[in-house]
């Protein structure tokens, strides 16, 4: 059985880019981690997980190809209950299987998760309580797209193309989901962000300076047209208790419905969102919005700012980005 499963890695992995990657084969073979090699952050790795779906392994005269989900922070699978959620709809025929890569963090995970401005090569660094985030964020974006995306599309039967391709991630690792897909819309087709960190600002001397100054929300403004991409925006109700207006709404969903909806600022200007782009949009809470919209947002009243939160926001996501229809 071992020697079998050596096999069906040395399968998975033959053709890559010499000394781009190495693997290690575990006890389960739907599962193979890689350590890959990123020039940017040498001589640190960044670790990647594989995770394949039922039957990937199976022989046919016509072998399927899969879509694939990205997914930030992937040393919090197990914490998100990912391979459980998967297993259930599956076993429910509720979503079409698909390929999971989750990569780790970084060792300096705030320099890696944040938003970058791919047209002039740069990340666009934002402040916060913690210090300056994303100041490589433009080196992990275009990493992930020009670099692990083809070696995944190399060596795995992926549909390699942006409409079989999502991007997921959580709180910073959902900012950079984000970024990943309206920077390399050719490459992403759509985008999960669960509990994004919207908040992200240029300018935090004042709640007023924080609001005007959001970084994704410019980069929303900026857009001269409406970009190929579909998007799940989840944020629960009691991430935090800032309110920094005063409107009885805390910032975590403000800032995510800004987004969205687009928002007069207090100098009376507004800034456009996704629906003022020509994005249609179902923000009527239900647990399972139309996968007709370009845009999903939903508050869970009770989430919080934690993987619990995440875990349940998980289910209802992959149905929206790969269920299929209820025979």
């Amino acid at each position: 059985m071992k020697r079998w499963r050596l096999l069906v890695l040395g399968l998975l992995l033959a053709g890559g880019a010499h000394g781009q990657a190495s693997a290690q084969a575990g006890d389960d073979p739907s599962v193979v981690h890689l350590a890959m090699d990123a020039k940017a952050f040498a001589p640190e790795q960044i670790k990647v997980t594989v995770y394949l779906p039922p039957g990937y392994a199976d022989k046919g005269a016509a072998p399927a190809r899969y879509p694939v989900l990205y997914a930030n922070d992937g040393q919090d699978m197990a914490a998100v209950g990912l391979r459980d959620t998967l297993a259930r709809l599956y076993a429910a025929h509720a979503i079409e299987p698909v390929i999971v890569v989750a990569v780790d963090m970084l060792a300096d995970r705030a320099s890696g998760y944040g938003l970058s401005d791919r047209s002039r090569r740069r990340s666009v660094v934002g402040g916060s309580r913690i210090g300056p985030i994303g100041s490589r964020a433009h080196e992990y974006s275009d990493w992930v797209a020009t670099q692990l995306v083809p070696y995944v599309d190399a060596h795995y039967r992926t549909r390699a193309n942006a409409s079989g391709r999502t991007m997921l991630g959580w709180s910073l690792g959902a900012l950079n989901a984000f970024n990943l897909g309206w920077e390399y819309p050719e490459v992403f087709g759509r985008v999960g962000a669960f509990s994004p960190s919207f908040w992200l600002a240029a300018d935090r001397s004042s709640p007023q300076a924080v609001e005007s100054s959001r970084l994704a929300q410019a980069m929303v403004d900026r857009a001269t047209a409406r970009k190929p991409l579909r998007f799940w925006i989840a944020v629960g109700g009691r991430e935090e208790t800032n309110d920094r207006n005063g409107n009885g709404v805390i910032d975590a969903v403000e800032d995510a419905r800004d987004l969205v909806e687009g928002v007069r600022l207090p100098d009376g200007t507004r800034e456009r969102g996704l629906r003022d782009l020509g994005y249609r949009v179902d923000d009527d809470d239900g647990d399972h919005p139309a996968r007709s919209a370009d845009v999903a947002f939903q508050v869970l009243a009770d989430g919080e700012h934690n993987q619990a939160t995440w875990k349940r926001m998980l289910p209802p996501f992959l149905v929206w980005a790969y269920g299929v229809p209820a025979k």
